[in-house]
C-alpha cells in the first residue's frame, strides 16, 4: 500500500496578512500551486492532496485574505487585485520560482491575474468550473455579478449567500447524488464566513467580481501566446459557469483537454474525485 504523504499546514507573513496554507509533497518537487473558491478555503483540496500523494509534487494551497485560516489586518481592501497581489507576494515568499496552476472558481480570476504578471513561472495550468469566458456565464451569473452597492436590496442578496442554506446550495446545486458530498465541506465554510469581519469581506468581494470580466481579452491572450498545456475539469451542473465556458479554452488553446462530469457541480471534486484525480496525475506527469 502506497503511503499518503502527510499534509503540513503552516503561515507565512506577506505584507501584514498572515496566509495560512497546506503543503505536502517533496520539498525540492515542482510546484503545483491549489487555488481556491469561494465561499471555501484550502480545505477544498485536502482529498486531492491525499490523492495525488504518489506524485513528485510539492502541492501548496494558501487561503487567501478573508478565507479560512488566513489573518489579515484591519483595513485591508477585499478586491480580486488585491488577492493576487497577496497571492503574488505568497509565491515571492516561498521562493517559487515555477509552477504549474490548480484554479477554480474565483480561484481563475486570481490565477489568471498571477499568470499574467509572472507568464515565465506557469509551468501549466489546471481549471475546474473556473471561467474566464463570456459564454461560461450562466444567467444566475450575470444576475450576481450585476448586483451593485448602492442599488437597494442588492446588499441583502449578497449577504444571503454567506449562510447555511446559501453556501449548501452551492455545493448540492446540479449534482445528481447530493448524498456524495460530505455536510463537513460546507459546514465548515460556514463557520469562516461567520467569524468577524468576514461576511463584510466577503460582500466586498462580491461587489468586485465584475471586474474580472475585464480581464478576460489578457487572459485569453495569455492562453494564445504562452504555450502551457491546459487541463480542464467541469461540473456539468454547475449554476453559475456552464459547460460552455470548459470548452471556450480550446478557443485559444486547442489542444487543451476538456473532461465534463454528468451529476458534478460547481464543486465537482466532492463527487468526482476518483475520475479527475488520474487525469490530473496524468497531466502532471507529462508536465514532468
Amino acid at each position: 500500500m502506497t503511503a499518503v504523504p502527510a499534509i503540513r499546514h503552516r503561515s507565512v507573513d506577506v505584507a501584514g496578512v498572515q496566509v495560512a496554507y497546506r503543503e505536502s509533497g517533496p520539498a525540492d518537487g515542482p510546484v503545483l500551486l491549489l487555488l481556491h473558491g469561494f465561499p471555501t478555503s484550502s480545505h477544498q483540496f485536502a482529498r486531492l492532496m491525499d490523492a495525488l500523494g504518489s506524485t513528485p509534487y510539492r502541492l501548496i494551497a494558501p487561503d487567501y485574505p478573508g478565507f479560512g485560516r488566513t489573518q489579515a489586518p484591519d483595513g485591508f481592501t477585499y478586491t480580486f487585485d488585491r488577492l493576487a497581489d497577496i497571492v503574488e507576494g505568497f509565491t515571492d515568499a516561498l521562493a517559487l520560482e515555477s509552477y504549474a496552476l490548480y484554479v477554480f472558481d474565483f480561484g481563475a480570476p486570481v490565477g489568471l491575474r498571477l499568470a499574467e504578471r509572472r507568464p515565465d513561472r506557469v509551468t501549466g495550468l489546471i481549471v475546474q468550473n473556473g471561467n474566464a469566458y463570456e459564454e461560461g456565464l450562466s444567467d444566475m451569473a450575470r444576475e450576481f455579478s450585476g448586483l451593485r452597492r448602492d442599488v437597494p436590496g442588492n446588499e441583502e442578496q449578497v449577504r444571503g449567500l454567506f449562510g447555511e442554506e446559501g453556501t449548501r446550495f452551492q455545493y448540492e446545486a446540479g449534482v445528481a447524488d447530493t448524498s456524495l458530498i460530505s455536510p463537513d465541506s460546507w459546514t465548515l465554510d460556514v463557520h469562516y464566513l461567520g467569524l468577524p469581519g468576514r461576511a463584510d469581506a466577503q460582500a466586498d468581494l462580491a461587489f468586485d467580481y465584475h471586474s474580472n470580466f475585464a480581464h478576460y481579452p489578457a487572459w485569453q491572450a495569455w492562453l494564445r501566446s504562452a504555450g502551457v498545456a491546459v487541463l480542464v475539469v467541469w461540473g456539468e451542473g454547475d449554476p453559475f459557469f456552464l459547460p460552455a465556458g470548459a470548452k471556450a479554452y480550446q478557443q485559444d488553446v486547442p489542444d487543451a483537454e476538456v473532461h465534463v462530469f454528468e451529476g458534478a457541480g460547481h464543486f465537482a471534486l466532492e463527487t468526482h474525485l476518483a475520475e479527475i484525480a488520474p487525469l490530473i496525475e496524468e497531466f502532471l506527469a507529462k508536465l514532468g
